[in-house]
């Protein structure tokens, strides 16, 4: 008998609740705060994991018109969202394919070295952005290669360089902006960026004509500046597939790290480490549903995690239960960072 493959798939187990509000508002905050300076969106990873496609329409409809992706594939998902010229690919033509694909489309690369310039040129260059190297040691353009003929014959867009420490109060802040400085003297562009989200904060001498948020645009607070700013975005949520009552003395999970002490009633949700709640979890976590805390029980597993449901009573099997996932919050409790407990999210989760 074949399959009807006019049925639908039935809805996930796992989904992730997105504050869309909360998302616009917290890029109008950003761009608010960026002062005379527009304000982008760093959409790669996936929308920093909720889901690109469906971030991007938001951040449109909020007032966005220039966005970041690491790899032209990303750029690829979204050319049917965002006109190809307000796209720009952060790690560059890594190849010939790339510059030529980059090219053919009209989406900006960002170049990082002398290398990619010339790639650029020999596909018949355009408008690119580029990338200073002022001293993450990453990608970028050492600052003793600026006056190379390759570089000086770009038509540069935006003029980009990337903060190493931004969210703390660090020497490298000022020695980074200074050398930023030094590449606009030196680089024909029409438009300059330096600030992150936590670059921001640091005030109007860093916004330069453009800002990038990532991390606080999807409620991410990298430093105390923005507390009471950013609002949590995203919240994911597990189905209960099993309860069921245990004894005292029976063990939870792989290699028994939790044994009962007293008659309990738990249950089984659908989130596990292939979700991206990790092993860390296991027994720190805490779901909630209404106002009841419900710990997690011994180890997460890949698929599954058992939480104690004794301040839940009225739980039942199919009810949802939400992962407690205030960004600073759960990095403090998970020892992950922000940026690690966004972009884990796993591709079951529906968005």
């Amino acid at each position: 008998m074949m399959p009807d493959t006019r049925l639908a798939p039935p809805p996930a187990a796992l989904r992730l609740a997105i504050d869309r509000d909360a998302l616009r508002g917290n890029w109008r905050e950003l761009k608010r705060l960026s002062g005379a300076a527009s304000a982008g969106a760093a959409v790669k990873a996936n929308g920093y994991g909720l889901g690109a496609r469906g971030i991007v329409p938001e951040l449109l409809q909020a007032g966005c018109r220039d966005f970041f992706v690491a790899h032209a594939g990303e750029a690829a998902s979204l050319l049917d969202l965002i006109d190809p010229a307000a796209l720009s690919v952060l790690h560059g033509p890594v190849s010939d394919a790339d510059a030529q694909w980059l090219k053919a489309v009209g989406v900006k690369p960002v170049i990082n070295s002398l290398v990619q310039a010339r790639r650029w040129h020999d596909v018949g260059g355009g408008r690119c952005d580029l990338m200073v190297d002022t001293g993450i040691n990453r990608l970028g353009l050492p600052m003793t290669e600026l006056g190379d003929e390759a570089v000086s014959s770009l038509e540069v867009d935006v003029l980009l360089s990337h903060l190493a420490a931004a969210e703390e109060e660090s020497p490298l802040n000022a020695l980074q902006l200074g050398r930023w400085r030094e590449a606009r003297a030196v680089v024909p562009h029409r438009r300059a960026s330096l600030a992150n989200s936590a670059g921001i904060a640091l005030g109007a001498e860093y916004h330069g004509d453009l800002t990038r948020p990532g991390l606080a645009l999807y409620g991410g607070i990298p430093c105390e500046a923005l507390r009471g700013v950013i609002r949590q975005v995203v919240r994911p949520q597990a189905a209960i597939m099993q309860v069921r009552e245990i004894g005292p003395g029976e063990a939870v999970g792989y290699n028994a790290t939790y044994v009962a002490q007293q008659p309990m009633r738990v249950g089984t949700i659908a989130l596990g480490y292939a979700d991206g709640y990790l092993r860390c979890w296991s027994g720190k976590g805490l779901l909630r549903a209404g106002g009841s805390v419900l710990p997690v029980l011994g180890r997460v597993s890949m698929d599954m995690t058992v939480i104690d449901l004794g301040n839940a009573p009225d739980l039942k099997e199919g009810d949802w239960v939400e992962a407690g996932y205030h960004l600073p919050d759960a990095a403090i409790a998970s020892g992950l960072s922000q940026y690690e407990l966004l972009t884990l999210l796993g591709a079951r989760f529906q968005r």
